[in-house]
């Protein structure tokens, strides 16, 4: 399985998907004093490998897959399949902001997480439910999404626009049983081998120091 992982990681460098760590957030807030909850959603293609990353950040509590953007009628994955619902796939991230804070997560979501210069796609996903976003809770997360986004385009971290859309966080909606902690109890699969264990690989090699095995 190491030996598959390996080329996975190689044919995605060629083709760009695997990129340099990007800046830290200047002037990041501190981290909390005191452990704590808190949650941060993403959305930044397949569920499945997104979630797989954050599953290994040391600090997250919890990730489930799930989805944000549309209505609880149409939270389907048949239905958002379709691209029609406004639903984004979408991970929610319960974390410890004494450990690890949003600025940090926002890092690993734009480094190894996903493509955020991809319009509409990831790989070889297209359609709306696989947009780049971050779905923000309050004020503050908006406000640093934004700043952050600011900052890496003024140093032109991708050489390509970011399109990572950040939106007001409605509803978030537990996906299906059969898609939670999907790349953990599918190890083998081949979309998981060639799209999403490069992610952790990534992770582990930029990210040494936060990374949870």
């Amino acid at each position: 399985m190491r030996g598959t992982a390996s080329l996975a990681i190689v044919l995605l460098a060629l083709a760009g998907v695997v990129r340099a760590a990007v800046p830290d957030f200047a002037n990041a807030p501190p981290k909390a004093t005191a452990p704590g909850e808190a949650t941060a959603v993403f959305a930044g293609g397949c569920f499945w490998g997104v979630d797989a990353v954050f599953k290994h950040v040391k600090g997250v509590k919890n990730v489930v897959s799930g989805y944000s953007g549309g209505s609880a009628g149409t939270a389907k994955y048949m239905l958002v399949g379709t691209g029609t619902t406004g639903h984004a796939e979408a991970v929610k991230v319960t974390y410890d902001p004494a450990q690890v804070t949003f600025t940090d997560l926002m890092k690993v979501f734009f480094s190894v997480a996903h493509d955020p210069t991809e319009k509409d796609r990831q790989g070889p996903d297209v359609g709306t439910q696989y947009r780049s976003a971050i779905f923000y809770a309050d004020p503050q997360q908006k406000e640093l999404a934004q700043r952050y986004i600011a900052q890496l385009e003024a140093a032109k971290a991708f050489g390509k626009p970011i399109v990572t859309e950040v939106a007001a966080l409605d509803k978030f909606y537990p996906a299906e049983d059969y898609h939670q902690n999907y790349l953990a109890l599918h190890p083998n699969q081949p979309y998981i081998v060639y799209n999403d264990l490069p992610k952790l690989q990534a992770l582990k090699q930029q990210f040494p120091a936060w990374y949870r095995p």
